[in-house]
């Protein structure tokens, strides 16, 4: 049996699930849920129904999984809680500092409706967060670090964009070259956040737009900005068009361990990802954690899970059989 999947929200990452989901032998795509005209939006998949975001609960018992697709900045934490009710849910909450808050949020919720709702899966938070823990666990005398880039950043992104007076954004998060050779090179220095990115902006403004202002709203946004050395250009639409129309993203997760019995061996774990497409790449790995989502709650479970919570095995349409036949 296919399992039943509903989008909210029909932009990047909800048309990257509409791709996953045809690619996928286990998921079929039942609903999208649009807070624009219905009739407006045109979806890949033919014969899916497009419904308003006001029609979602009265679904709920043709939806296996709901997979939430808004920004993180205002969407998620008000959209997760209040579907996790009525749904299993997945969101892609990347807002790291405030992930224990959203956490009790959605838990409170899917509990309350015997739901599974995991949060905050995607590549970071995601399969980043879990190669830190392996990492961790594996060399528990060592230091870690993360780099992002250079890429856009789909919630930087989002989060300009919901600035007054901005039409249109990307940003791109960039690693600091120095800081990175040097923990590659087994050193482990003590970095602080403006010492390993760099941010930088492209923004289109609303014709009359106070430039000033919004210059100065991105670079003391809290959680985003304001910690980092960052960089705004104003450019026209049509540059925007003709030079940020794709979404490429990446980075690295790196660990410097120490082993021995006075730690005198070092060792370097390092994962790193190269992606064509943020978006349909972090749909993806939403994709596989809506097939867990599904199989915990068919096993009786519900609340709040998180990529650290959920065993591999659950992420995969194999079988365990298959599993230990061909990649263990």
């Amino acid at each position: 049996m296919s399992i039943r999947i509903g989008i909210m929200g029909y932009g990047n990452l909800g048309r990257g699930v509409e791709c996953a989901i045809r690619n996928s032998e286990d998921a079929e795509l039942v609903a999208v849920f649009t807070r624009r005209d219905p009739k407006m939006v045109d979806i890949l998949t033919p014969n899916v129904p497009v419904y308003s975001v006001d029609q979602a609960i009265s679904k709920k018992d043709d939806i296996d999984v709901l997979i939430l697709c808004g920004g993180s900045a205002t969407d998620l934490p008000v959209q997760t809680p209040k579907f996790a009710e009525y749904f299993n849910v997945v969101d892609s909450f990347d807002t790291h500092a405030k992930i224990p808050e959203h956490f009790a949020n959605v838990d409170a919720a899917a509990k309350k409706g015997g739901k599974v709702g995991v949060i905050s899966v995607g590549w970071d938070p995601g399969m980043f967060s879990l190669n830190r823990l392996y990492a961790n666990a594996v060399l528990p005398k060592g230091q870690d670090y993360t780099f992002w880039g250079k890429g856009v950043s789909q919630g930087h992104s989002d989060a300009i964009r919901r600035i007054d007076g901005v039409k249109d954004a990307r940003q791109y998060t960039i690693p600091v070259e120095s800081a990175l050779e040097a923990v590659r090179s087994g050193e482990t220095p003590e970095l602080t956040t403006r010492q390993k990115h760099t941010r930088e902006c492209f923004v289109v403004a609303e014709e009359g737009a106070d430039l000033e202002r919004i210059e100065r709203e991105i670079k003391t946004m809290p959680n985003y900005f304001a910690d980092y050395d960052t960089t705004v250009h104003f450019i026209t639409e049509e540059e925007m068009k003709r030079d940020h129309s794709t979404l490429p993203h990446g980075g690295f997760v790196i660990r410097s361990g120490k082993t021995g019995w006075d730690l005198e061996h070092t060792h370097i774990i390092e994962y790193s990802l190269k992606l064509d497409s943020n978006p349909e790449f972090t749909s993806s790995v939403i994709l596989a954690y809506a097939r867990a989502a599904y199989r915990l709650n068919q096993e009786g479970q519900s609340g709040c899970k998180t990529a650290f919570d959920i065993a591999p095995a659950y992420l995969s349409a194999q079988s365990g059989e298959e599993l230990r036949a061909h990649l263990l």
